[in-house]
């Protein structure tokens, strides 16, 4: 009799062991499972930020390229401007 008190006590135990183990195994799986959705939507993030970055540094350096062709379109005029009073001011000086 005490045998088999004692067998049923041993597969008693080890039904709850392996009942905390499947437990333990769902748990873990499902731990895995978030921390893989976290890295994918950190990794999302992080793309996201990255491409706002490059959008913005691509429109401060179309601005800065605007500007620089409206000066140097100015300092051209400027020039031509300059060049032109210089050779009026050479022909009155010729006649």
């Amino acid at each position: 009799m005490r045998k088999i008190i004692l067998a049923a006590a041993i597969a008693t135990s080890a039904l709850g062991l392996a009942a905390c183990s499947e437990k333990t195994e769902s748990e873990t799986g499902e731990a895995v499972d978030a921390m893989a959705e976290d890295a994918e939507a950190n990794a999302d993030a992080a793309g996201d930020a990255i491409e706002g970055a490059a959008d913005q540094t691509a429109a401060g350096v179309e601005a800065a390229a605007d500007g620089a062709a409206e000066t140097a379109e100015k300092t051209a005029d400027e020039v031509g401007d300059a060049a032109a009073n210089v050779a009026a001011e050479a022909e009155e000086a010729a006649e």
